[in-house]
């Protein structure tokens, strides 16, 4: 109610989830009480995963949802470009070569246009101060965002729904671990410590909680009580001196015609009673009506809806459209039912209508009233920036969904109200309702699926000339179609030899899934990549990908099934091999593709005879980040190495090791932040005649050919010179850094470090890595 006689709002502007300042959001907007949203231009794509193996679009899925909930606590909103979030980029110019930067401007202007920010603000700086070269894009980006917004000449287009807007300023949040620069008489400082009665929470509380949703990326947080200074550099427009929204009038005085609201709401404060809520319903009803002679019409549809939401609240009123399934298929209407309970006395409610179908009926009080509904079909569900191809540093988003976490289409009720002659339309997305044992009452929204899927075991095949490899591929049906299908098999490229090259899919009375085996042979010499997919009446078939983790719903796209086909010439040894899981990747998988046995290893089972086993051991990815255990089982591993093993150990971050010194002594290396981030950088052998670019596959250049997104983080430094150190890369203007490969051979065995990217090389299929990664597992002769 506070809210309603504050009239302002701030837009936060970075790369990533997790760049926010979570604190000063949920000062601005429970503190001051004005509208706060969050714009993260990426989705997060292209981090790393410490709680899963999902990398990619499903990483950007999860931490789409970990900003939601993030937001849910500290009272912002959230918006998205369409920017892809590619991996770790060095420099702004680069970042703009991927996210094609007119483009993304013109989402970023349309979003200033849209919610009218009074004040912008930078999480960093546009220069190497920044760091990653997303956070110096998102900088130079807000700042041309916000003088363009205000100029009609830039994006003309968009002033048929919106107009020219002129924020008052562009500040920067400096930071700790941001350099400083300049002249400091130019800073704002404000606290942002306070404590919230009403929600009984510093501002250090929740944003501690709010920030501890980025579970993906380890972001669990302490939180902080007491005085607590952000630090702001003004950027462009009016200066600050006591405060951020110096010189803006935070009051209905802003707005034309407004004077009757300002006290209208001050006697709606003053006369609130917490007990008996549903007596206010009748003053926020003559709130409303004020509202509505306003001809700002953006304060007037702002003000409008929170006034709104205050009057369900004080009704009691709770409204939910639910699914008896969670699944349902593509063409078929949805069947519903709304259920709508009137919880307080007192309060008349007269429902109008759902969708286009007339109810006109007054609510009982505290009775669940139940209406049962049928949607008209509706398309699949897929994430809309996921309904088209994307490139490597874009989306291909449609204008009307500019700026949206989630899909504004989603299969929804509209339910027509009138409470105190105020009427309401209440969107309500249909949801799956069902009870988990553990986790108690838990909602989903309702998905649309294609007829008819395909899944498939792996999503990439190795094969090596005249090898021949199987497929087996699951159909499953969905609703009433025909008994039998024509699937066709289709190849991008020439060459491969199919069989079958047709599927007659026959689902028998009461079944739906059907199970189906292909053999693929790598034919002739020189043979070309292609992508194998399935195809019925000319349309690819899809996949169903779900993503579940019990602190964000449930994520489900549909990709086209495909499988990617790569020639390859390996001589493999290694027959098994034990694995430590760190943070979680899908190199397992792909090792066993290639024909390689692998056992997940209990770091608490180890002992000598288990290591025996095995020909290599390896380490997963930040495995000495994640595992609390590993430091006592160290010595018996490298006793294993000594005895004639291979141990093959990759990346790990510096902050929050398990062992500080790790390595094998006598041969110490610290972990630095490093890294190659030019997938196609060149790559030079220091020692061509090292046996691991030698056995069992001949290493050459072109091994390095067609790597995605990086080739290799968290680089070693300091590195004792009884490691060889084989290769040797760096990006663009940069000295070549040979800590992406460390090998050390001790006693009858070798110890492999390294920091190339095998974890996105391996699962994506691409040869040269996979023959450098058997080399490195193999045991010299």
């Amino acid at each position: 109610m506070e809210r309603l006689n504050v009239l302002g709002s701030a837009l936060y502007f970075a790369a990533h989830p997790d760049d926010e300042n979570t604190k000063l959001i949920s000062y601005l907007a429970s503190e001051r009480k004005v509208r706060t949203a969050y714009l993260s231009l990426t989705r997060g794509d292209g981090g790393q995963n410490l709680i899963g193996t999902e990398q990619g679009i499903e990483l950007g899925l999860i931490r789409t949802q970990e900003l939601l909930q993030a937001r849910k606590v500290d009272g912002g909103e959230q918006y998205f470009s369409s920017a892809f979030d590619f991996g770790f980029s060095k420099t702004y110019d680069e970042t703009f070569r991927f996210w094609q930067k007119q483009a993304v401007l013109r989402e970023a202007v349309w979003l200033i246009r849209k919610l009218q920010p009074d004040v912008i603000i930078t999480r960093f700086p546009p220069d190497e101060r920044g760091g990653h070269g997303h956070h110096q894009a998102s900088a130079i980006l807000a700042h041309e965002a916000f003088i363009a917004a205000a100029d009609p000449k830039m994006f003309p287009e968009q002033l048929v729904e919106v107009k020219p807007w002129q924020a008052k300023r562009l500040l920067w949040n400096t930071a700790s671990f941001m350099r400083l620069q300049g002249d400091d008489s130019n800073r704002l400082r404000i606290d942002i410590g306070q404590y919230n009665p009403l929600l009984g929470k510093s501002y250090g509380e929740l944003s501690a909680a709010s920030r501890s949703q980025h579970k993906s990326q380890g972001f669990g947080s302490a939180s902080t009580n007491g005085v607590s200074l952000e630090t702001f550099e003004n950027v462009d427009g009016s200066i600050a001196t006591e405060d951020l929204f110096d010189g803006i009038d935070l009051t209905w005085n802003r707005v034309p015609h407004s004077e009757s609201i300002q006290l209208a709401v001050q006697k709606l404060l003053s006369s609130f009673n917490a007990n008996k809520p549903q007596l206010a319903i009748t003053q926020l009803a003559k709130i409303w009506h004020e509202i509505q002679k306003l001809e700002d019409t953006y304060w007037k549809e702002r003000k409008s809806k929170e006034v709104e939401n205050i009057m369900l609240a004080c009704a009691g009123i709770k409204i939910e459209s639910l699914s008896p399934r969670l699944r349902v298929v593509d063409g078929q209407p949805i069947a519903f039912q709304t259920e709508v309970v009137v919880r307080n006395p007192e309060v008349h409610v007269e429902l109008l209508r759902i969708n286009d179908t007339k109810i006109e009926q007054t609510l009982p009080i505290n009775e669940v009233t139940t209406f049962e509904q049928v949607l008209p079909p509706t398309a699949i569900t897929q994430p809309y920036w996921l309904r088209k191809p994307h490139t490597l540093g874009k989306f291909d988003v449609d204008p009307e969904n500019f700026g949206y976490p989630m899909n504004p289409d989603l299969p929804a009720a509209h339910i027509h109200l009138k409470i105190a002659d105020v009427p309401f339309v209440i969107q309500t997305p249909i949801q799956y309702r069902y009870v988990d044992p553990v986790r108690g009452e838990l909602y989903e929204y309702v998905e649309v699926a294609p007829t008819i899927t395909a899944a498939i075991d792996v999503n990439n095949l190795l094969i090596q000339q005249n090898e021949r490899k199987t497929l087996h591929v699951t159909f499953q049906k969905r609703g009433n179609t025909e008994k039998e299908t024509q699937v066709d098999i289709h190849l991008s490229s020439k060459g491969w030899k199919i069989s079958p090259e047709r599927l007659t899919l026959s689902f028998a009375d009461g079944q739906n899934i059907l199970s189906k085996t292909l053999e693929i042979t790598n034919a002739n010499a020189g043979q070309k990549e292609a992508i194998l997919s399935f195809v019925v009446d000319g349309k690819k078939l899809k996949e169903i990908r779900e993503i579940t983790h019990d602190h964000i719903p449930r994520q489900t796209w549909f990709p086209d099934t495909e499988v990617k086909l790569n020639p390859i010439t390996m001589v493999n040894p290694v027959k098994r091999v034990g694995y430590i899981m760190g943070a979680g990747d899908l190199v397992p998988e792909a090792l066993r593709n290639i024909g390689t046995a692998v056992d997940i290893l209990d770091i608490t089972k180890i002992s000598s005879s288990v290591l025996q086993q095995y020909d290599a051991i390896v380490f997963g990815v930040r495995a000495l980040n994640m595992n609390t255990r590993i430091t006592q089982k160290l010595p018996l591993i490298y006793d294993y190495i000594r005895e004639g093993g291979v141990v093959l150990m990759q990346y790990n971050v510096n902050s929050r090791l398990q062992e500080e010194h790790f390595s094998p002594k006598p041969a110490p290396f610290t972990i630095t932040r490093t890294r190659v981030t030019e997938e196609d950088a060149k790559v030079t052998f220091t020692d061509p005649h090292d046996p691991a670019l030698n056995y069992p596959n001949k290493i050459t250049s072109k091994d390095f050919d067609g790597w995605v997104q990086e080739r290799g983080l968290y680089f070693a430094e300091n590195i004792d010179p009884l490691y060889q150190t084989p290769l040797a890369m760096s990006d663009k203007n940069e000295p070549p850094h040979t800590g992406s490969l460390l090998i050390y051979r001790m006693g009858k065995g070798k110890f492999v470090y390294t920091s190339l990217s095998f974890f996105r090389q391996l699962p994506a299929g691409i040869p040269g890595a996979n023959r450098l990664f058997v080399n490195l597992l193999a045991k010299e002769i």
